[in-house]
């Protein structure tokens, strides 16, 4: 560390109490991150990074400033907000504390320029290290969440639309795409922005059928294109490497494609004949063989696909499917939601049985 500035006129009991309290105040956020890093996403890197950045928080924070500490003086304790007596979701949580160490470190960064020559280049650049871990661990949540996805809710127009997605997010729904190609932008914009709401507080991603505009607009989780829409590389550089981006396929050139763009999941499909795709004809159980055998990322069969004919489609090797009218017509899509969650659940269970038996005999 560099040697600090004389006492003199900088060095006085204000400055330091402003440092103790930003130190504690960045310490304190970067804890409640690593906790959940550690406990919720099960990612040691990204604990260990919370932790190393803890610690290099502690070296700053000496004796002489913990001594400036007058907590019963410090008219800001009793100041609050209605926004910090409740959190929502996850997500909020973890933005709302990401928020405070940045603000924290910005605090620091400025008054330790008083306080030592160093301190001020030091917190700028571990400001820009919170920025980055923010985005990995917002794209680490999202692909491991996509991970653990097996059932796709795609949207269409209907007057019931956001009793029958909350429906299905209380049925256990993880993962949603807003699809609507007559609305105007406007009536998009309106609806997308309050299913993306309604994801997050059930804890599922929302993604943005076409649309990398609208995604950016109401922060989608995602976006996911057609074969005519944007290139996956163009919708990467508008999105970020913190999003997720789908791509629909009808077969194996497409499919190979899209992951050589770097798709982070394909739609296979359409599975059978479908009128959310008019006149485009299926492709049938050889594409979802041929997906099940060969591709290395999440992929889910898509296209006229309801609780009469899973069970065909699981046994040709499906194990993520994505419906429109399964669960957008039915009468109680919680319950259809909890169904087809349980047969694709039960279908992941026997096929990891039965890999680990044959590894056993291996």
């Amino acid at each position: 560390m560099g040697q600090k500035h004389s006492q003199g006129k900088f060095a006085q009991p204000a400055v330091c109490r402003i440092l103790d309290a930003n130190l504690d105040r960045a310490r304190e956020g970067l804890r409640i991150i690593e906790e959940w890093c550690r406990f919720g996403l099960n990612s040691m890197q990204l604990a260990a990074e919370c932790k190393q950045m803890r610690q290099e928080l502690a070296s700053w924070h000496t004796p002489e400033i913990r001594a400036s500490r007058n907590t019963p003086g410090d008219p800001g304790t009793s100041l609050t907000h209605p926004q910090e007596e409740q959190r929502s979701s996850i997500q909020q949580l973890l933005q709302a504390n990401f928020g405070r160490v940045e603000e924290a470190m910005r605090v620091v960064e400025e008054y330790g320029k008083l306080y030592n020559p160093d301190m001020g280049g030091v917190f700028k650049q571990m400001r820009y290290k919170v920025y980055t871990l923010e985005s990995n661990l917002l794209a680490y949540r999202r692909h491991q969440l996509l991970a653990r996805s097996r059932l796709y809710l795609v949207t269409s127009p209907s007057d019931n639309l956001f009793s029958t997605v909350e429906a299905s997010l209380q049925g256990g729904l993880t993962l949603l795409q807003y699809r609507d190609k007559t609305a105007d932008d406007s009536i998009r914009l309106s609806h997308a922005h309050k299913l993306r709401q309604m994801c997050h507080h059930y804890g599922a991603l929302f993604i943005m059928n076409d649309r990398v505009d609208l995604a950016l607009a109401v922060d989608a989780d995602g976006v996911h294109l057609g074969q005519q829409d944007i290139p996956i590389a163009l919708a990467r550089q508008l999105l970020g490497p913190q999003r997720i981006i789908g791509r629909s396929t009808t077969n194996p050139d497409e499919m190979q494609r899209a992951i050589q763009e770097g798709a982070d999941y394909i739609g296979v499909g359409p599975v059978f004949e479908t009128p959310t795709k008019p006149g485009k004809p299926a492709a049938g159980f050889d594409y979802v063989r041929h997906a099940s055998e060969n591709s290395p990322i999440p992929w889910f069969a898509i296209g006229g696909i309801d609780m009469n004919n899973l069970n065909e489609v699981l046994a040709v090797g499906a194990e993520r499917v994505a419906v429109v009218r399964a669960i957008t017509t039915a009468e109680q899509p919680t319950l259809v939601t909890q169904y087809l969650l349980s047969q694709l659940s039960r279908v992941q269970t026997l096929r990891k049985f039965e890999a680990d038996v044959d590894l056993s005999y291996a």
